[in-house]
C-alpha cells in the first residue's frame, strides 16, 4: 500500500470507530429503534445513485434484515441501555468468530487452524470482559451488544452465500448494503411502536434537533456511503489483506474517543479482554496465511488470485 492509500485507510477505520460514539451522543431523547428507522431511511435514498446489486431479492432481504435491521437495532438498543461505546466497539468484534461457526454449520465451510485458533482466542477474550464488567455495563446490554454480533454474522453468511453482488467494482459492497437497507426503515419503525411506544415515537420526534440531525447525516452519510466508496476504492487498488487489518483499529478509536470526550474510561479487565478478543479476530482473518495452508493441502491452485471477498465479509463493518 501507498503512504496515501495507508492513510486513507486509516481514515476510514477512524470513522467508522468515532461512530460508536457518535451515536450515543445523538441518540439521547431519541428511541433507540426509532432512530435505526431514521438513519436506514436516510442511507436507502442512495438507491436514486447506486446501481441495484447483482442479487436476488432474496438475498437483500436477508442482508437487510440480519446485517441491518437486526444488528443496529440491537446495537442502538444496548448503547440505550447504558453499554459503553467502547465496549460496544470490542463486543461487536465477536462477529468474526461468529461469523466461522455460523458459515461451519449453514455452509460446511471447515475452519482453518488459524481461524480455530481465532475463535478460541475470541472466545477467551468476551469471557475477560464479561468477567471484568464489575456492574459497569448493564447485563442486559451486553447480551444484546453480543446479540447484535451474531446477527451480523448471520448477514454475513447469506451475503457470502450469494457471491458476487456488485454491478461494478468500484461499487463493492456498497450496492448490496444500500439496497438492502430499503429493508429497515419500516420494520424498524414499527419495532419502535410496538416496543418503545407510540408516545416514545411523539417525543423522539420533538426532542429531534441538531444532535440526532448530526448523528444521522454522520453515521449515514459518512460512514457508511462515504466510507464505504473509500474502503471499495482500496480493496480495488491493494490486496484484501493489506486493508482489512486496519479495520482492527476501530475499536481502539472507539474506547479512546469515548474515554477522552465522555469520560468512559474501560477498566484493566475490559481493557485485557478487549486486547485478546482483537488479537483473536486478527488470527482468524489472516487472508495471507489461510492462503498458504490452503495450498500446502492442495485446496488452492498456485495460481489462483487472492481470495477477497471471503475476508472482507468476516471483518468489514457493513453498515458502519
Amino acid at each position: 500500500m501507498t503512504r496515501r492509500d495507508m492513510l486513507l485507510a486509516a481514515l476510514v477505520a477512524t470513522m467508522w470507530g468515532f461512530n460508536f460514539v457518535v451515536i450515543d451522543w445523538g441518540m439521547d431523547g431519541i428511541p433507540p429503534l426509532f432512530f435505526v428507522a431514521i438513519r436506514f431511511a436516510v442511507v436507502a435514498l442512495a438507491v436514486v445513485v447506486v446501481p441495484r446489486p447483482l442479487a436476488s431479492w432474496k438475498t437483500v432481504v436477508g442482508v437487510g434484515l440480519f446485517m441491518s435491521l437486526g444488528q443496529f437495532a440491537l446495537l442502538y438498543t444496548s448503547i440505550a441501555l447504558g453499554l459503553q461505546p467502547g465496549i460496544a466497539a470490542l463486543l461487536l468484534q465477536a462477529q468474526v468468530v461468529l461469523t466461522i461457526l455460523v458459515a461451519a454449520l449453514a455452509l460446511r465451510e471447515r475452519p482453518t487452524h488459524l481461524q480455530v485458533a481465532g475463535v478460541l482466542l475470541g472466545t477467551v477474550g468476551l469471557g475477560i470482559v464479561a468477567f471484568g464488567r464489575g456492574g459497569d455495563a448493564p447485563a442486559l446490554a451486553v447480551v444484546l451488544c453480543l446479540l447484535a454480533a451474531l446477527s451480523w454474522a448471520v448477514g454475513n453468511v447469506v451475503a457470502r452465500r450469494a457471491g458476487p453482488v456488485a454491478p461494478a467494482r468500484r461499487l463493492g459492497a456498497l450496492s448490496l448494503t444500500v439496497w438492502s437497507s430499503l429493508v429497515v426503515p419500516l420494520p424498524a419503525l414499527g419495532l419502535s411502536a410496538l416496543i418503545e411506544g407510540p408516545d416514545a415515537i411523539a417525543a423522539g420526534i420533538v426532542a429531534f434537533g441538531w444532535r440526532p440531525l448530526l448523528s444521522t447525516l454522520y453515521t449515514a452519510g459518512l460512514c457508511t456511503l462515504v466510507g464505504y466508496a473509500i474502503f471499495n476504492g482500496l480493496l480495488a487498488r491493494n490486496r484484501s489483506a493489506s486493508v482489512v487489518p486496519w479495520v482492527l483499529l476501530a475499536p481502539v478509536v472507539a474506547m479512546l474517543s469515548a474515554a477522552l470526550l465522555l469520560g468512559q474510561v474501560p477498566n484493566v479487565w475490559e481493557t485485557a479482554g478487549g486486547a485478546v478478543l482483537v488479537a483473536g479476530v486478527f488470527v482468524a482473518n489472516a487472508p495471507g496465511r489461510r492462503r498458504a495452508a490452503a495450498r500446502a493441502d492442495g485446496a488452492v491452485p498456485e495460481s489462483s488470485p487472492a481470495p477477497e471477498a471471503s475476508d472482507l465479509q468476516a471483518i468489514a463493518p457493513q453498515s458502519r
